[in-house]
């Protein structure tokens, strides 16, 4: 990825533009700051809102804009057509809600700026964002390859509807960076993965994987060139930044860590402004537009308090963890903060928060003792006593919340993957992700002692 395509790698924000590219003139725009702090308050001027000095940014309501001229209204839709014939470069030229608006857009540069890419590209949900990822990217007769553990929704999407379009899906064990060697062919397009694995945490080396495909790159012409997308809902830009690894693009589920209360959906794709173009089309045909009032609180309550927020999560992790691995139920306990993490040294190297310190996430995976169905007996057992008796722990899909949340993937967030292909996974019978929250961690920790009682 050149120096222009990526257009801040590192963790400072850059010097604060207006949306057309000009500086903004105020003269905080160049005083140093953290990446906390631009968290909190973004830029202190921007061009994408006919105003500059509110303190809490207000919601676009509208869904149709006033235009002034014929010409402002064809300088709004160019790059909205056939982006083959259209040099487009996002202006803050609004005219309809579907096509962009100022609220979603501040949303969308403040996340682009906090994982290090040059543009975002928000979506009513994380799964609109993956289909438009991975869509821009292939054509019919093409080759998606994926790591062999996925979210259930994704492997439905690249197995039961890419085909659909002549898209093919072939799945490997990228822990194995050998396999992936050996895996690309001349139909890849697209090598596809999340790291962390939901559920089980396993860790893909972003830099091993973008070496490999960087070399099998080296001669291909830029329509046969294979892309890098990682799924970096998991982590956060606040616990790991894949763009700074040489990955392509970066998607998220804004209804997790990004929101952080379980009250928004949507999702991003963030990358180098190479993609910006295809990624509006794709979004302005497909419909799957984020609602400025969906926008708006990730916004205005999620990016200030993601730092903050992870940073309790992730202290509450590290010692549930602890407690699960010294429980006599507990056959196995998986948290990259861990010692006995099967791929410490790689969470270390990759896993890293603003400041560089090691930031394991939020995320943690056990596994109940027994031969698989009595693990499963087990596990649904603990579920079901956390559904009626526990305050702290609610049976509940999603992640990323301020309340801790536990499930069984095997038969819920992953239920669409044939049996097979979870055991190739590595998805227990009997495993349990456990989405930590900011709650008393002494609370939680009762909570599961009790419920693992009762199993």
């Amino acid at each position: 990825m050149s120096a222009k395509d990526n257009d801040n790698p590192g963790n400072s924000p850059p010097d604060a533009v207006d949306g057309s590219g000009a500086s903004s003139g105020d003269t905080r725009d160049n005083r140093p700051r953290s990446m906390r702090s631009f968290l909190v308050h973004g830029r202190p001027r921007t061009g994408l809102w006919d105003f500059s000095h509110h303190v809490v940014p207000p919601i676009s309501s509208s869904s149709t804009f006033r235009l002034e001229s014929s010409e402002r209204g064809a300088t709004g839709f160019c790059g909205f057509a056939e982006p083959a014939t259209h040099d487009f470069h996002k202006t803050p030229i609004y005219i309809y809600e579907r096509l962009d608006e100022p609220t979603r857009a501040m949303l969308e540069d403040q996340i682009a700026e906090a994982e290090g890419g040059s543009m975002g590209i928000a979506f009513a949900s994380g799964m609109g964002a993956i289909a438009a990822a991975v869509g821009i990217l292939v054509h019919h007769g093409d080759e998606v390859i994926a790591h062999r553990t996925l979210y259930g929704c994704t492997y439905s999407l690249l197995t039961n509807w890419m085909p659909r379009f002549g898209v093919s899906s072939k799945y490997i064990d990228l822990v194995n960076l050998n396999e992936l060697e050996e895996a690309i062919g001349p139909k890849t397009r697209v090598v596809y993965f999340e790291t962390p694995v939901n559920p089980t945490l396993d860790l893909i080396d972003l830099a091993g994987v973008t070496r490999i495909v960087k070399s099998a790159n080296r001669g291909r012409s830029p329509e046969e060139r294979i892309h890098v997308v990682v799924d970096n809902t998991f982590a956060s830009p606040r616990c790991q930044r894949p763009l700074e690894f040489g990955v392509n693009l970066v998607v998220h589920s804004l209804t997790k860590n990004l929101c952080g209360f379980g009250t928004e959906m949507g999702g991003i794709v963030v990358g180098p402004r190479s993609y910006e173009s295809d990624l509006l089309l794709f979004r302005k045909d497909f419909g799957a537009t984020l609602a400025s009032k969906a926008a708006w609180p990730i916004l205005v309550y999620g990016l200030p308090t993601l730092d903050i927020r992870m940073k309790r999560e992730q202290e509450n992790a590290r010692r549930i963890a602890d407690f699960l691995a010294d429980h006599p139920k507990v056959a196995r306990v998986v948290y990259p903060g861990r010692d006995d993490f099967p791929q410490a040294d790689l969470a270390r190297r990759q896993m890293k928060d603003f400041d560089g310190n090691f930031a394991p996430g939020n995320m943690v995976y056990f596994v109940l003792k027994g031969d698989d169905q009595e693990a499963w007996r087990r596990a649904r057992a603990m579920v079901d006593h956390v559904a009626k008796h526990a305050y702290t722990v609610t049976l509940a899909v999603s992640l990323g919340q301020v309340r801790t949340l536990i499930e069984m993937p095997s038969s819920m967030t992953h239920a669409v993957v044939p049996e097979e292909a979870q055991v190739a996974g590595h998805i227990d019978p009997g495993g349990l992700r456990l989405a930590v929250g900011v709650e008393e961690v002494d609370d939680i920790l009762l909570d599961l002692d009790e419920a693992l009682t009762k199993s």
